[in-house]
């Protein structure tokens, strides 16, 4: 299938899987009027759907939502809906009456259905597809695995996240290559200036470069395709960190021209706690060290990035009921109700005095995470005021020249909850 006609696919697949995935949960009364939701919006361009707090109320039902916390911080990670909690809780009853049978006959039976599912969301082969606990592990597989020797030069930014940038530090320790680093200024509404940045940086010594395809940080989204093109012309390899990207806003991985990419699966998939995955071009499986040892490690089998042991079956058989219910609401539906739902507080606090946005409210410069700075004060501040006076969790982010509180709402997130934030802001400012 031609990626266009899979886009497309994608972006229709949730008028037509909601039926089949609600159906097999059973008959609780938040499924019935959540189908009900699905379909009566069948038709309802996602664009407009985004404002529809009806709709996107059912959606919450679907979640086991605090009532005494507004959770605004789940770019750390996600809660899953009640349907994958209740698939690993009872995968897990289920490994425990004879673990060593039902875990490695019957449960890591369905790892070749679960590749190929991932991969069709992923628009790539299921050949390319390597089942992970996080982002961490996926990209720490390719960051070690990678046959680098002394004086080649990797280029990342000062940016991108801490274990990525303690695992090249480490090989520049032990293997003496070079790290060459790019500062970016954000947040940018400049794709030209964000290509450039990177590509100033290459030199004819450069192997790979990273490219964090949302900064965690405040929410910017980089222009990797652009940047993938450019490294590739000059025969350097491109390595994504696409943790906080892979299912947040509509892409397919082969889109962004990189060769290898990693990604949680329980931020916005919204999986169970401790699952990832890595894709790794084909031709370059071969020539990628595995991060735990295989008996062939030059193998041209994405399964050969597996060798972890004894894990739990029980969380990654779980994350089939995430990507039904990824495919229920639809990539698309997703993207422009988290891309609302940020600016709709952005654009409430934008004018209050003292603060500072540090996100951009374009689309395909940013999508659900949003930070906020109050001129003379801490981020910590803030963050301890908005928990301890409105009960909304966030996070106070100071990472290099990057500064505020980042709020990260998620589909069970309301403009209610928002409004709550708004209030609290705006107190915290004037105050």
């Amino acid at each position: 299938m031609a990626f266009h006609h899979r886009r497309q696919f994608l972006n229709r697949i949730g008028q037509f899987s909601a039926a089949a995935f609600l159906a097999s949960i059973g008959s609780p009364a938040w499924s019935r009027d959540l189908q009900k939701a699905m379909n009566a919006t069948a038709e309802v361009p996602p664009g407009e759907l985004a404002g529809d707090e009806d709709f996107w109320y059912y959606v919450q039902q679907a979640f086991t939502v605090s009532p005494s916390l507004i959770n605004l911080n789940n770019g750390g990670v996600s809660p899953s809906p009640k349907i994958v909690q209740e698939a690993m809780k009872r995968y897990h009853d289920f490994s425990n009456e004879a673990p060593s049978y039902y875990m490695w006959r019957i449960l890591d039976q369905g790892r070749e259905p679960l590749r190929r599912n991932l991969a069709r969301i992923a628009g790539c082969s299921a050949e390319e597809i390597a089942i992970q606990r996080n982002a961490s592990e996926a990209l720490e597989t390719v960051i070690f695995g990678l046959d680098l020797k002394a004086g080649d030069e990797v280029v990342l930014s000062k940016q991108d996240y801490p274990n990525m940038i303690n695992a090249w530090k480490q090989r520049e320790g032990r293997d003496g290559i070079k790290l060459v680093w790019v500062n970016l200024q954000l947040p940018s509404e400049d794709n030209d200036y964000l290509v450039n940045e990177y590509i100033r940086a290459f030199t004819s010594k450069t192997k790979l470069v990273q490219v964090t395809h949302i900064i965690n940080w405040n929410g910017q989204i980089i222009p990797v395709r652009r940047i993938a093109d450019a490294a590739h012309a000059r025969n350097i390899e491109v390595m994504v960190d696409g943790a906080h990207s892979f299912a947040h806003f509509e892409f397919l991985i082969p889109d962004l021209g990189c060769d290898y990419f990693g990604t949680s699966l329980h931020k916005w998939l919204s999986a169970c706690i401790g699952s990832g995955l890595l894709y790794v071009r084909k031709d370059r499986i071969r020539n990628l060290f595995p991060f735990f040892a295989a008996p062939d490690p030059k193998s041209e089998d994405i399964r050969k990035f597996e060798n972890l042991g004894t894990r739990p079956f029980f969380i990654e058989q779980a994350i089939e009921k995430a990507i039904d219910f990824f495919e229920m609401i639809g990539a698309k539906r997703k993207e422009e109700r988290l891309h609302y739902l940020k600016n709709y507080w952005m654009t409430r606090v934008k004018d209050i005095p003292k603060v500072k946005l540090g996100t951009s409210m374009k689309p395909g410069f940013g999508c659900a995470i949003g930070l906020v700075n109050i001129e003379g004060k801490k981020p910590g501040e803030l963050d301890s005021f908005l928990l301890n006076n409105y009960k909304v969790h966030a996070v106070g982010i100071e990472w290099e020249n990057i500064k505020g509180l980042r709020v990260t709402p998620n589909v069970y997130t309301t403009t209610r909850n928002l409004d709550v934030l708004i209030e609290g802001i705006e107190k915290f400012a004037r105050t």
